[in-house]
């Protein structure tokens, strides 16, 4: 039997560590007959480089990060190298339609109008196919409002909330509402709700299309682990950004690598996706390239 991990990056947030708590109990019932088991990555316990030794038979790592960045394509592979090297990590949870109803859900019951502008507040990261991914989540929740909606960021990123809101200060719309693209309650949280937006919603939290989105970055890494024939899969090329070409670690996927596999993205058919959306590709080299880079892209919630 497959092992679901759930792998967060950790909070000092008491009320955040109980949203996080809740959702893995909600995951945990959508299929009683699959192990599920939470860790972090730092601050929270227990470690995810505690938890994964221990754990018998397959693992599938599901990281509860809503988009690529630092966390998700170095320091969780490089953790789960050390730690459990036949180990499939999943994609992020987002962007994904699922995310866009909880959003949608959060607005509503913060009392989201009809003349409202939107804005999409994240926390932000220095990589920019991260900052990519908050944009395409932006661009799927503004068809689901019919409006535009912009995305910022509370930390790295351009444009700030600040500035996101000084700009839409300045248009037609008598109030402006902050959607947030947080998963649980804490430091990002409290900096949108300090931002002077007029309403501002909750985090994504505990929600039954959560449970789901979870559930099925588990299947699609279950499904996408092992090539024909029982072979695992030779690394593909990474979409390159604006200018790059962008390729797998060198000598990634070479048999005997003991590499971790990182499963695709599969995109919804009404979903618009650029940035992190990574072929099936092996990291081989994860615990040296975390150990050499002395400044990587900051965290995403």
């Amino acid at each position: 039997m497959t092992t679901l991990v759930l792998a967060g990056h950790g909070t000092r947030s008491a009320r955040g560590e109980e949203t996080l708590a809740g959702l893995r109990d909600l995951v945990r019932g959508g299929r009683r007959g699959t192990r599920v088991e939470q860790a972090f990555l730092e601050i929270s316990s227990p470690l995810l480089a505690d938890v994964l030794p221990s754990l018998p038979g397959p693992v599938v790592v599901v990281p509860l990060l809503l988009a690529g960045g630092y966390h998700v394509h170095i320091d969780l592979p490089s953790v789960v190298a050390e730690a459990r090297p036949d180990a499939v990590v999943a994609a992020p949870l987002g962007p994904h339609a699922l995310l866009t109803s909880v959003l949608a859900r959060r607005l509503s019951a913060a009392g989201l109008r009809a003349a409202d502008s939107v804005i999409l507040g994240a926390a932000g990261s220095s990589d920019p196919a991260a900052l990519a991914d908050v944009r395409a989540a932006a661009r799927l929740l503004a068809v689901r409002l019919s409006r535009p909606v912009t995305a910022a960021f509370a930390a790295t990123g351009s444009p700030s909330v600040a500035e996101a809101l000084d700009r839409l200060r300045s248009g037609p719309a008598p109030r402006i509402a902050l959607a947030s693209y947080l998963l649980a309650p804490g430091f990002f949280q409290d900096r949108l709700e300090a931002s002077g937006a007029d309403l501002v919603a909750a985090p994504l939290g505990v929600d039954a299309d959560l449970a789901a989105l979870v559930w099925a970055r588990f299947d699609q890494a279950r499904l996408a682990s092992v090539a024909p024939g029982g072979v695992r899969a030779r690394p593909a090329s990474v979409p390159a950004g604006p200018g790059q070409a962008r390729q797998a670690p060198q000598g990634a996927g070479r048999p005997g690598s003991g590499g971790v596999r990182l499963a695709p993205v599969v995109p919804d058919a009404d979903q618009t996706r650029r940035g992190s959306s990574l072929s099936s590709w092996t990291i081989s080299s994860a615990a040296s390239s975390r150990d050499g880079r002395e400044s990587g892209p900051r965290r995403i919630s």
